[in-house]
């Protein structure tokens, strides 16, 4: 079995996300990690990492185990969240990745070799999604450039590491310009609050 963590911050989580409004941006920040949400619990058993009433809120209704975050950061909110997991695969999928689909993750789960460490980074080398072999595995290493660390760490232990390319866990929001990028790619929860703005607009 595999376990899943998804690390939320909520509206503050998402500072270069300008220019929407107050209301438009946290509609936008819910919906991405919805359409995180319904592709993670299709695939395993997911734990929300989060202090957010709304992220709890939205983690309850699709059927995920809420966290409370123990700030420090996203290193020490995965690691709350891992001391409770089985020695068994675990995945930590960030919350603004919103084209992602339960395929794109089967399929990082099946990247060569299954004992070994595996992600895939944005386009700036940031961790978007990390496959580890067991929990115990996790070192807090995200922030800028954190995909080149995983793959130190990991090599450092002797493992084997790829960096997969799967263009839907690739492609983060961070700003106006990645939400216009991903829009007609993005999932139901997301494509509609974008759709509604451009009605409205």
């Amino acid at each position: 079995m595999t376990g899943i963590v998804v690390p939320f911050r909520g509206y503050g989580g998402k500072q270069r996300l300008t220019g929407l409004g107050p209301d438009v941006h946290g509609a936008v920040v819910l919906a991405m990690l919805s359409d995180v949400l319904a592709a993670t619990v299709d695939l395993g058993h997911t734990v929300v990492v989060t202090s957010d009433a709304d992220g709890r809120r939205i983690a309850a209704e699709a059927g995920a185990e809420v966290v409370d975050d123990p700030g420090g950061g996203q290193g020490a909110a995965v690691a709350a969240a891992l001391r409770g997991f089985p020695s068994e695969r675990v995945l930590v999928v960030n919350a603004d990745l919103p084209c992602v689909r339960p395929e794109d993750l089967r399929t990082l789960l099946a990247v060569e070799p299954l004992d070994g460490v595996a992600l895939v980074a944005s386009a700036d080398g940031r961790t978007n999604v990390l496959r580890l072999p067991g929990p115990h595995l996790f070192e807090p290493l995200y922030g800028p450039r954190s995909a080149a660390r995983f793959v130190r760490a990991a090599r450092a232990r002797g493992m084997a590491v790829t960096i997969a390319a799967i263009p839907n866990l690739a492609d983060d929001v961070d700003t106006p310009a990645d939400l216009e990028l991903v829009h007609h790619r993005a999932g139901t929860h997301t494509r509609a609050v974008l759709d509604g703005v451009r009605l409205a607009s």
